[in-house]
């Protein structure tokens, strides 16, 4: 099926998703890593333990408490671990974590702004913590009318309150907007439920799912047709 000809209505919001989507980590650093120095520095704490408590962080403290910044972040991560590191320890983490940032895609600037442009409203709509791709979306910031992460949604992105409180704040109802992105669950199924209209980002043009009725391999593509068919400029 031609994707173009399921998107069907008004349409008058655009919504991406940010992980490999907008952005990217390239080389992120992995709990792995982070549990294998804390080994040598004499902490015991495992790769799956680390994970466990960073997964909690993520999906449960964050959207509750909003944390700015990898330390105080991170310092709830050991706090769930019930460890206490000492400060040469915490600042080695923490740089190995900002040695590692969001990046921009290629194509992600001039999408949102094409967006935008053409008259849509545009908002970024995912569970990671704002502080982590802040910087990475100084390009596009000002296109965007709103970045919804889970502080702002108090849930994370698996919850569909995150996806209606994002339509409530653009004042768009969920079969006026489309969202873009890559993971089939999170950014196609769920906003379909709600009524949504939704396109899968293949950039590694790996997709086999037969759930899958919209789906491109770049982010201008979709802006592209998007603007095509509902641009009002």
């Amino acid at each position: 099926m031609c994707w173009e000809e399921t998107l069907l209505g008004k349409v008058n919001a655009v919504l991406f998703d940010l992980h490999k989507t907008l952005a990217y980590a390239e080389d992120s650093v992995t709990e792995e890593e982070i549990s294998e120095y804390l080994f040598n520095r004499g902490y015991e704490v495992s790769s799956q333990q680390l994970r466990a408590a960073w997964g909690f962080v993520s999906f449960i403290d964050y959207p509750n408490y909003g944390y700015k910044s990898w330390r105080s972040y991170f310092s709830r991560i050991f706090w769930r671990l019930k460890m206490k590191v000492d400060k040469e320890t915490m600042n080695a983490v923490i740089k190995l974590l900002e040695s590692k940032p969001y990046q921009l895609y290629s194509d992600a600037t001039e999408a949102v702004i094409a967006a935008k442009e053409n008259g849509f409203k545009t908002a970024i709509v995912t569970t990671i913590a704002q502080f982590k791709f802040k910087d990475a979306i100084r390009p596009i910031r000002k296109y965007l009318d709103f970045v919804m992460t889970g502080y702002e949604a108090g849930c994370d992105k698996s919850n569909p309150q995150m996806y209606r409180k994002v339509l409530e704040i653009l004042k768009v109802k969920p079969e006026e907007a489309v969202m873009i992105g890559d993971d089939l669950k999170l950014d196609i199924l769920l906003p379909k439920r709600l009524g949504m209209k939704a396109i899968l980002l293949d950039r590694e043009r790996k997709n086999k799912s037969q759930l899958v009725d919209a789906f491109v391999y770049n982010l201008n593509d979709a802006v592209e047709t998007i603007i095509k068919q509902y641009g009002r400029n």
